[in-house]
């Protein structure tokens, strides 16, 4: 049975060491819980046009960025669920829309077949589809999650993104989630997902911690490095991850 939904949330970014997000945990360990979610491995496949219009987009955009992918937890199968999903982000403010199918649908969909159903949401990714002359596999990334939410407010949530990866090949999200390492063993991409304001207490740690957000894109990492290293052989390095600029 396929779901829709809607989601529009703040969302801030920080890169962490291991000796970091456990002193975080660790004071926040009577307010932050696993969610329902709590560890998994994400795999998403990204959609871009052949010049790779919509990832240089939001590399070069400045409020406004948008992105196509595919998303399943775990290595899916013919008839697993998966997720397509169009997010958006302006001024800060993510929208993103989504789907849920089974794996075959959503092939059969992203290879040219019409929405399985007809919904606002299906328009919409719909019509970005068309917009971008029906983009095709580009990328996909992978990372081993773990998902937190706040005690008192369960629409305020904390993730910790670790061994990120992607390929540029074997564009299936059955293949696996096999790919080449983003940062450096031991970094983790830390995402503050909230309906406004973070709570006081957890704003008030991250500053104890001198922990400050960053800019940084997983897919964009990606993509920057297949231009910059040679025969895309070489894992990124610190500053190469470090030095991209993006804000989703």
């Amino acid at each position: 049975m396929e779901t829709t939904y809607i989601f529009k949330r703040i969302e801030r970014k920080y890169l962490v060491d291991e000796v970091t997000k456990r002193r975080l945990l660790q004071r926040m360990k009577d307010r932050l819980l696993l969610d329902e979610y709590g560890k998994s491995t994400i795999c998403s496949l990204y959609l871009d046009t052949p010049d790779h219009r919509i990832i240089r987009s939001s590399i070069d955009a400045g409020a406004y960025k948008e992105k196509l992918r595919l998303r399943s937890y775990g290595t899916p199968r013919a008839d697993s669920t998966v997720y397509l999903e169009l997010k958006k982000k302006y001024e800060g403010v993510v929208y993103k829309r989504r789907v849920s199918l089974p794996l075959s649908e959503a092939k059969a969909y992203l290879t040219g077949a019409k929405p399985p159903q007809d919904s606002q949401i299906w328009r919409e990714i719909d019509y970005a589809m068309n917009f971008y002359s029906w983009p095709e596999p580009a990328m996909v990334i992978s990372y081993e999650r773990e998902a937190y939410a706040w005690t008192e407010d369960g629409s305020f949530r904390v993730t910790f993104d670790s061994a990120p990866r992607a390929r540029n090949s074997a564009l299936q999200l059955e293949r696996g989630s096999a790919g080449r390492l983003l940062l450096p063993m031991g970094l983790e991409i830390m995402e503050v997902k909230s309906a406004g304001a973070m709570p006081l207490a957890f704003a008030r740690t991250l500053n104890e911690l001198n922990v400050r957000p960053v800019s940084f894109s997983k897919y964009g990492t990606a993509y920057l490095n297949t231009l910059n290293e040679p025969g895309h052989q070489r894992v990124a390095a610190a500053k190469g991850a470090m030095q991209y600029v993006s804000n989703l």
